[in-house]
């Protein structure tokens, strides 16, 4: 696929601003207001876009031999797949825009900064629960190349796919652990969980590997936000953000309290 169509498709998760959880600040806050002026979208770089491109090549020649993704068509792959996974990891790693020659940072980009999550400035853990094709953990780290990412993912096939995409793409700091979550004792800074088949015995497998003061982050159904809050009471929890073009898709993240 074309970059500049890729670019397209991406925009309305890219271009929208980080709401802040739990602000008190008045709507009228620039970092609030959906007509800011100023407002810089979070553009990706040609090379990420063609990074993608040749990620959805790749994907598109797996799939026709192992089931990686039911969707086959490349547009809907962009914004099924990529889209909900871009989203997620402007929200967790947030840049910093400049407008003209000054620097800002929104207080959502302050407050995740200071949790240790600046994209630009620490080093951090992150684990990909059950990738499978490789969302969100690919696409994340493509976001945010600085992170130390570990794919975990059973199946020996899917695994092999991933080997395939992570040298393909040049991806460095990748660990592809063909294993279950269960069998690993690490802990990371961040671990994610996205469309999974069953959410109630992964969850606690997943809160597991996350380190004391480090995150949990799910893409998953608004209908599941409850169950999943009530299984992990040791999770302090965000208020979700909606994914765009979706009707009930959200990204939930949760702070480990110990």
């Amino acid at each position: 696929m074309h970059p500049a169509r890729i670019a397209e498709l991406l925009a309305p998760f890219l271009a929208a601003p980080i709401p802040v959880p739990g602000s008190t600040q008045h709507p009228s806050d620039p970092c609030h207001s959906e007509e800011r002026s100023d407002e810089v979208p979070a553009l990706l770089s040609p090379a990420q876009l063609d990074s993608i491109s040749t990620y959805i090549d790749i994907l598109l020649r797996w799939n026709a031999r192992i089931n990686l993704t039911a969707i086959r068509d490349p547009e809907q792959i962009v914004t099924r797949h990529f889209g909900e996974s871009l989203f997620a990891a402007r929200h967790l790693f947030p840049r910093t825009t400049r407008v003209g020659t000054a620097a800002h940072a929104c207080p959502a980009e302050q407050r995740l900064a200071s949790d240790g999550l600046r994209a630009d400035t620490n080093r951090v853990s992150v684990a990909d629960v059950g990738s499978g094709a490789g969302f969100p953990g690919v696409p994340v780290k493509l976001w945010a190349p600085h992170i130390s990412l570990t794919l975990i993912e059973s199946n020996q096939k899917k695994a092999t796919f991933l080997r395939e995409v992570t040298r393909a793409l040049t991806l460095t700091d990748v660990n592809i652990k063909n294993v279950r979550a269960e069998a690993l004792a690490n802990a990371f800074d961040l671990v994610m969980l996205r469309a999974v088949e069953n959410l109630a015995a992964i969850l606690p497998v997943a809160a597991s590997l996350v380190a004391p003061g480090g995150r949990l982050a799910l893409l998953l159904g608004a209908a599941q936000l409850e169950a999943a809050s009530t299984a992990l009471p040791q999770f302090a929890w965000s208020d979700p953000e909606s994914i765009p073009l979706s009707r009930n898709r959200i990204l939930a993240v949760a702070h480990c309290r110990s």
